[in-house]
């Protein structure tokens, strides 16, 4: 099925170009594009997120397939390389196994970045990536970014400082050329979220259900970090259990996903479950967004979503530090096979 959640807002001219890998149903995709990125090349190996890239912008190249097929050569120049590299190698979720894990590609990332040299770098992970344990690791990346010319900087951001309702903290990677790197300030927090209630209310009433106003006065807060898991996960649910004891606490039934919000015929103490859409606004997308595949696709595409708001802050203040407001990219936007 395609999931459509109805208009909003204008975005940002695009004025310079992106190569994003790992690039999933466009969460960081959206969120480069409000801050003035055009795609040249977007990768995704799940077919179901390419498809969702591909429903939401016809005109960009999407490639349904590893990065390991991609050649930074044909991207000489670009302006920034994103990428959400997989998290399990580094999830507390998973066994942390980091570089040892696979699923590590923070190599083919350095790898893009030797044959493409961008101007700037953005690559973003879990939290986990951020403990004592990875120190080592996180110095090794560092260090061979400093011997192709770039000046880099971890740090943890919280999506909630960006407007999304839920903590969600996201650990980024930002490289630029060391000439640049002086001009980058990382975004700070533009002020304090909606809460959950304040988000979901009109879609929790919209289909007349009585409880909608009270639910929504009990959902002040703000939400546990959506979790979207792996196709070795079961179905889709809203986390471990703390995480469903947290939504609990907002009047949520984390156990499952609705394929529709409440009605009038559910009681006013209903204890609702959320829809992918309402999961959609708790991750930060706008409504406007459309996503394909089944219901536990979906979900997982969206779980496992870069919060968009917290893509645009970063990438507008890398587009400030290397100057996008005084020039137009030198870079024909344009598909590259």
């Amino acid at each position: 099925m395609e999931l459509l959640i109805t208009g909003e807002g204008d975005m940002a001219q695009s004025v310079l170009s992106a190569l994003e890998i790992c690039a999933g149903a466009g969460g960081q995709s959206s969120g480069l594009e409000r801050a003035g990125f055009g795609h040249e090349l977007a990768v995704e190996i799940d077919s179901d997120a390419a498809a969702t890239l591909v429903l939401n912008r016809p005109s960009w190249n999407v490639l349904a397939g590893d990065v390991r097929e991609v050649e930074g050569r044909h991207y000489r120049g670009i302006d920034l390389l994103a990428g959400g590299v997989p998290c399990p190698p580094f999830s507390v979720a998973g066994k942390q196994l980091g570089s040892d894990d696979e699923r590590d590609l923070f190599p083919e990332a350095l790898r893009l970045v030797r044959e493409a040299r961008p101007a700037a770098v953005m690559l973003e992970n879990v939290k986990g990536l951020a403990s004592a344990r990875f120190a080592s690791y996180r110095e090794s990346i560092l260090d061979e970014l400093n011997r192709l010319g770039y000046q880099a900087d971890w740090q943890l951001l919280l999506s909630s400082e960006f407007g999304v309702p839920q903590l969600r903290p996201r650990f980024i990677l930002v490289a630029l050329r060391k000439s640049k790197f002086d001009n980058f300030i990382w975004p700070g927090a533009v002020g304090s979220p909606r809460t959950v209630g304040q988000t979901l209310h009109h879609l929790m009433a919209e289909n007349a259900w009585e409880g909608a106003e009270v639910w929504a006065k009990r959902a002040n807060g703000i939400a546990p970090t959506v979790v979207g898991g792996s196709k070795k996960h079961g179905g889709a649910d809203l986390g471990p259990t703390r995480a469903k004891a947290a939504w609990a606490q907002l009047g949520v039934d984390g156990k499952g996903i609705a394929d529709a919000a409440p009605s009038a015929l559910h009681p006013p103490t209903h204890m609702p479950r959320l829809t992918n859409q309402m999961v959609a606004l708790i991750q930060g997308f706008s409504s406007d967004w459309l996503f394909h595949g089944r219901k536990t696709s979906v979900y997982r595409q969206i779980g496992n979503a870069f919060p968009p708001p917290v893509a645009q802050g970063v990438g507008e203040a890398i587009r400030r530090a290397i100057g996008a407001e005084k020039r137009q990219s030198t870079r024909h936007l344009q598909g590259v096979a």
